[in-house]
């Protein structure tokens, strides 16, 4: 017998035992364990995860047929998956309609993004839809929660109200009220007495989400969770809450800035792929149907060193407009400068140009940024970016309506981008002339009627449809350098 067998025979009689292996360090993260106490997590990676703790004694499995039985599927009814909109459209987009009864939703963010003041929104509105609503205050006092529904205009007699962190009342007053929609703030500042710690460390989390997701299955609640998150961005708290849950959903923006975005990261009951807006107001968050007038400057006449690209996030096309500014410099070093755009490629677009444009970037300080604060993160504004630089060296404008998209190779070549119909509807709709976009993405016949679609091969001849060409500037191609 070889000695693998040897081994898995030998844990099999302990297992019948009832002893099973002996004890171990087990990751609180991931659940990966070690025979021996290590400072780093094998699994997850995580620093100082590891506790000692003895596997639970293996018991014999006995068949049950409690319970209902499987039925083919299309006997199924999905009555039961119905979402039910919230009131508040631009999350009943990202949600893929609304609140499923039952659903526990994860909404994570940074500090003072908005969270709870969009989640008191969502819980007025159903509560004006004719649900109770029962919503808990972990972090704030109930006086605080009041006056801001009061500052935003949700005070409703259908919502209930709450100041508590412990987990056994919380369960207790969602029993006696029955509400149809449950807000906790936060999961990370609910406690158990059943567990020793303070709350918000890893067990009390995972044992607070297990215990309110199953009152939410059992009771058909829907159930929304307010999530704190780590300074890398990501949910604060054992990777198993965000397993646990049906849809965790992101809120994202800066907080000197008036756009607010909504991701789902995932949906058990919808698409992943939609984005929700918001602005930031007096009266709390508004629902933009149309964002793309926050991220485009209110001038009328065309200025050198700006252009427009159209972005999307995830299958919403917003118009973005990038602004440039090169000047001379007494410094050794010239500076480059971005807000709302990856400043590694804004490097590489300057030694683009500088190589096979030979425009005299290199010794100017270089200053982009994005209107309105919004975040550019796809490849394909590199040609909107590069026009835009060139248009700021040359202090010449672009063309009156344009708009531009694809992404530029280090040769520079103009790679194709995904999505092009929607971005060019998009344009369109927003009453642009001229789209420049690459050779390999377009096909002609599928372009919108009142706009002219350019298409171009390179940064080159990008450049040459965007803009007269200047003197002393030829548009033929560098080969030597």
């Amino acid at each position: 017998m070889s000695i693998a067998r040897t081994r898995a025979a030998g844990l099999a009689g302990k297992a019948a035992a009832g002893t099973g292996p002996g004890p171990g360090f087990h990751c609180q993260e991931c659940g990966w364990s070690a025979v021996k106490w290590v400072g780093r997590c094998g699994g997850c990676r995580c620093w100082g995860s590891l506790v000692e703790r003895p596997p639970a004694a293996a018991r014999p499995v006995v068949a049950s047929l409690d319970g209902p039985a499987a039925l083919p599927i299309g006997q199924i009814d999905t009555g039961a998956a119905d979402a039910r909109p919230s009131g508040v459209g631009e999350l009943d987009r990202v949600l893929g309609g609304g609140l499923v009864p039952g659903a526990v939703a994860l909404v994570a963010g940074e500090p003072g993004i908005g969270k709870s003041t969009l989640l008191l929104d969502v819980a007025a509105c159903s509560a004006r839809s004719g649900l109770r609503v029962l919503y808990v205050a972990a972090e704030e006092s109930a006086a605080q929660v009041r006056l801001r529904a009061e500052r935003i205009g949700a005070m409703t007699a259908g919502l209930f109200l709450v100041s508590e962190t412990d987990l056994a009342r919380v369960i207790g007053q969602a029993r006696l009220l029955r509400p149809d929609l449950l807000v906790v703030d936060s999961v990370q500042t609910v406690s158990s007495a059943a567990l020793d710690g303070a709350a918000g460390n890893i067990a009390q989390v995972r044992h607070v989400a297990a215990h309110l997701i199953a009152e939410a299955k059992d009771h058909d609640m829907t159930t929304l969770l307010v999530g704190h998150v780590t300074k890398d961005g990501s949910v604060a708290g054992p990777r198993t809450l965000e397993h646990l849950v049906d849809v965790v959903v992101h809120f994202e923006g800066d907080r000197h800035g008036r756009l607010r975005l909504v991701r789902a990261v995932k949906n058990r009951y919808g698409p992943t792929d939609e984005v929700g807006c918001f602005e930031v107001g007096e009266a709390g968050l508004v629902g933009l149907t149309d964002p793309s007038a926050l991220f485009l400057s209110s001038r009328d006449a065309a200025v050198p060193g700006t252009c427009v690209t159209v972005t999307l996030e995830g299958r919403r096309p917003l118009v973005a407009e990038v602004q440039t500014l090169l000047t001379r410099t007494t410094c050794p070093a010239p500076r480059r400068t971005t807000s709302g755009i990856d400043s590694a490629r804004v490097a590489m677009l300057l030694a683009v140009l500088d190589r096979h444009l030979r425009l005299p970037v290199r010794d100017l300080d270089c200053y982009v940024s994005s209107v309105g604060g919004v975040r550019i993160g796809e490849p394909t504004a590199d040609l909107a970016i590069a026009l835009a630089l060139a248009s700021s060296v040359q202090d010449a404008p672009l063309s009156t309506g344009l708009v531009a998209f694809g992404e530029v190779g280090l040769a520079g070549e103009l790679r194709p981008v995904t999505g092009l119909q929607r971005r060019l509807t998009e344009a369109a709709r927003l009453g642009f002339a001229t789209a420049v976009v690459p050779t390999g993405s377009h096909q002609p016949g599928t372009d919108p009627p009142s706009l002219r679609v350019v298409a171009v091969p390179d940064l080159l001849s990008a450049l040459g449809a965007a803009t007269q060409p200047l003197a002393g500037y030829s548009t033929t191609c560098h080969a030597d350098r």
